[in-house]
């Protein structure tokens, strides 16, 4: 299926590994240009030489989601480098996890302004300019964990907040050809999750519980961001695609 987006420009939060790098791959296959954005600069730029060898258009910049200033040079640097920004995908996060009566306030902090300020700077940075052409897409990576995980409250809370953000957001600019959606991944297999010291276990409960009876891949998320970016779903806003394997 042709995506219709060949020719565009995607800023990616998260980008330098796991499933952001995903998504910034998916997009260099699609024709797009990619702005590797991340706090990790060195793997950043890593990343962006990595889709320039496959022929993606790529730019790398620092980015600390949780700045303004920081949030406001890198969209000048990306604007400066190929003029405009087109689709925007908010993916940065992590966790630190924790039961509530031990988890510091200092831990809730980190994780709900990377997921929640880091995507209402990001946004309210990159959206006029989509406003100004009359078309954009942003998709937010929220996480099956926005139905309540335990030890995740601050994961949780963030990712759920996510999902009312992009509702919010979809009602506010369809009208001007926006649209606003996220993605909601199960377990996904990546080098964090590989790193998880039970991670046998995890492979082992998804392989017999899950209607799709297998861990997903960051192809599988990539997928879907690229398709709710795409001009075959310039109908869909306000929406949430669980890439779960069938757990809800």
């Amino acid at each position: 299926m042709d995506l219709g987006i060949a020719g565009k420009v995607a800023l990616i939060t998260g980008a330098a590994n796991g499933i952001g790098a995903g998504i910034a791959e998916r997009f260099g296959a699609e024709g797009v240009s990619v702005v590797v954005a991340d706090i990790e600069v060195n793997a950043a730029q890593a990343q962006a030489e990595r889709l320039c060898a496959a022929g993606t258009k790529a730019l790398a910049v620092g980015l600390d989601v949780t700045s303004p200033d920081s949030v406001a040079a890198a969209v000048a640097k990306a604007k400066d480098h190929f003029g405009a920004i087109d689709i925007l995908v908010n993916n940065a996060g992590f966790t630190r996890d924790n039961r509530i009566t031990r988890m510091d306030l200092a831990d809730w902090d980190a994780v709900v302004d990377v997921v929640l300020k880091g995507a209402f700077l990001c946004t309210k940075a990159i959206l006029p300019g989509m406003i100004e052409r009359g078309w954009g897409r942003i998709i937010n990576i929220s996480s099956r964990a926005h139905l309540g995980n335990p030890g995740q409250a601050n994961y949780s809370a963030a990712k759920a907040g996510i999902i009312g953000f992009t509702r919010a957001m979809s009602l506010e600019n369809g009208r001007y050809g926006v649209t606003v959606n996220a993605v909601a991944p199960g377990i996904i297999d990546t080098a964090a999750v590989r790193a998880l010291r039970h991670f046998e276990k995890v492979k082992e409960s998804a392989e017999a519980t899950l209607p799709l009876p297998r861990l997903g891949t960051v192809a599988d998320v990539a997928a879907a961001v690229g398709f709710l970016a795409s001009e075959p779903a310039s109908y869909i806003t306000g929406d949430v695609l669980h890439v779960t394997g069938g757990r809800y």
